[in-house]
């Protein structure tokens, strides 16, 4: 017999399907069990159309009277660009709606449930808690601080080497590995990389996706100096997703507006650890809507942002390799002198892709 654990894990990987469309929205599931068997499903396809409990109702029919409904996000009370959910349930005629989490809004949490319980519906938060806050880890933080969720990926050798000591970096890990980091560029709003990255290797950094189209990243450069080619490949890409250049105060003006001639947005930014100052940056990022940040840089920019307690999780991978000698580490720059000054990261998730290891966590 199946458990409500059952039907919300249903829940969760129906709002699965929604990772990457869904931005500055969370990515919601919703299932509607009758008589033990389920009557309807939905999830939130996309910014702006229908919620998961809207899609799923309208799936069941009339067979969501008297059902219960499976939801991976507190409804919603409130008119946005769709009418509340809360509404839309009642009108069902569902009598218990089991959340696996609250919403994490300040300004509507709890609104929802109580909205629903004191029209008679049955409501339990709390079942899968744990996987839903994983799921929209990047909404979650933003809602709160209005600041991205910050990822720093980076592909290393085993010893600890993102490029040999000429700076040769093709390919420190597998396709499967790198595949991979085209599903992160496709599910995170932004993507970040250093000048110098730019001038090595002149990347495109957009998501490529085999089984789907996917949505690429805004792209973001860190360049104090505006040091920038004219030619450079970033600047003229065949997408919808912008370019940003983030550069310092002193930046040529003349340079300025050839570039935002060119289609690219230039921001000014006070000077700091990175060239720029990355607190203020990010600050402005989440000032423009962007939820999740994926930063690709290089060893100093790593560095940087982890130097300025920027980042929230990490994405590192890990090649079958060792260089045994020089090469370009990890992170560079200053960092602590003793060993009770390592950041420390928790909640460690450990994956394959072929014979390349991914190493998860969340920096405490």
């Amino acid at each position: 017999m199946s458990t409500d654990t059952d039907y919300m894990t249903i829940a969760l990987e129906l709002a699965e399907k929604g990772r990457g469309y869904t931005s500055p929205n969370p990515m919601v599931g919703a299932a509607i069990v009758k008589h033990g068997q389920i009557a309807g499903q939905g999830w939130h396809q996309e910014a702006g159309g229908a919620h998961a409990e809207v899609n799923a109702i309208a799936d069941a029919g009339g067979q969501a009277r008297g059902a219960t409904m499976y939801v991976t996000l507190e409804p919603c009370n409130h008119h946005g660009r769709t009418p509340p959910c809360t509404e839309a349930i009642l009108a069902a005629g569902i009598t218990r709606v089991v959340c696996a989490m609250a919403d994490p809004n300040p300004d509507v949490a709890g609104g929802g449930a109580a909205y629903l319980a004191e029209n008679g519906v049955d409501v339990e938060i709390g079942i899968c808690e744990a996987r839903a806050k994983r799921l929209n880890e990047c909404f979650i933080k933003y809602t709160a601080t209005r600041r991205p969720f910050v990822v720093l990926k980076c592909a290393a050798t085993l010893d600890g080497k993102i490029a040999t000591c000429s700076g040769d970096s093709r390919w420190v890990t597998g396709e499967a590995a790198r595949k991979h980091v085209h599903q992160l560029r496709h599910w995170l709003d932004a993507i970040l990389v250093g000048i110098q990255t730019v001038r090595t290797d002149d990347p495109s950094l957009t998501a490529r996706l085999e089984d789907k189209t996917g949505r690429d990243p805004i792209r973001i450069i860190l360049d104090t100096r505006l040091s920038i080619p004219d030619d450079a490949r970033l600047l003229r890409q065949a997408s919808c997703a912008e370019t940003i250049i983030a550069a310092g105060e002193q930046a040529d003006p003349e340079k300025t507006a050839r570039l935002r001639q060119m289609g690219a947005r230039v921001l000014h930014l006070p000077a700091g650890d990175g060239g720029v100052d990355l607190a203020t940056l990010v600050e402005k990022l989440g000032d423009m809507g962007i939820t999740g940040l994926l930063v690709e840089g290089g060893s100093r920019v790593s560095g940087a942002f982890l130097s300025a307690r920027l980042v929230d999780k990490i994405c590192f991978f890990y090649a079958p390799k060792i260089l045994g000698g020089e090469g370009i580490p990890i992170c560079s720059g200053p960092g602590p002198r003793a060993m009770a000054g390592a950041k420390a990261v928790t909640d460690i998730r450990i994956s394959h892709f072929d014979e390349d290891i991914l190493v998860e966590g969340y920096i405490k």
